[in-house]
């Protein structure tokens, strides 16, 4: 779960395999991918109610294999009373206009959704 908040439930999906660039990824970590992909746009749909997702591998500050998860939705989201818009929509997504949350709020949104995860 990213902290800073690009837009409600943006996520960061990791490479599990010690990678510097997509080319170096195994077979197997190819189809973990896929797997995780489909299981957190499921996730995600029933949390955030998106219309798309961006994955954005921009790996500039941290090297590893790392895939910005974007849900893409018009109008605003909210939860526990904040509002979480999406303002780059219908265009890419503005990574500089977020919602940032303190380490609480991180921590409960990170439980929510890792509860959905399960479910």
């Amino acid at each position: 779960m990213r902290p800073k908040q690009a837009t409600f439930g943006s996520l960061v999906l990791i490479c599990k395999e010690p990678a510097r660039s997509l080319a170096e990824l195994s077979v197997e970590a190819y189809a973990d991918l896929q797997q995780a992909v489909q299981r957190i746009e499921a996730m995600l749909r029933t949390v955030v109610d998106h219309q798309k997702i961006n994955y954005l591998a921009l790996m500039m500050v941290d090297p590893d294999v790392h895939f910005h998860v974007i849900p893409r939705y018009e109008g605003v989201r909210e939860h526990e009373g904040r509002a979480f818009r999406d303002a780059g929509w219908p265009a890419v997504p503005n990574l500089a206009e977020t919602v940032e949350l303190d380490m609480d709020a991180a921590s409960r949104l990170a439980e929510h959704l890792r509860s959905e995860w399960r479910a």
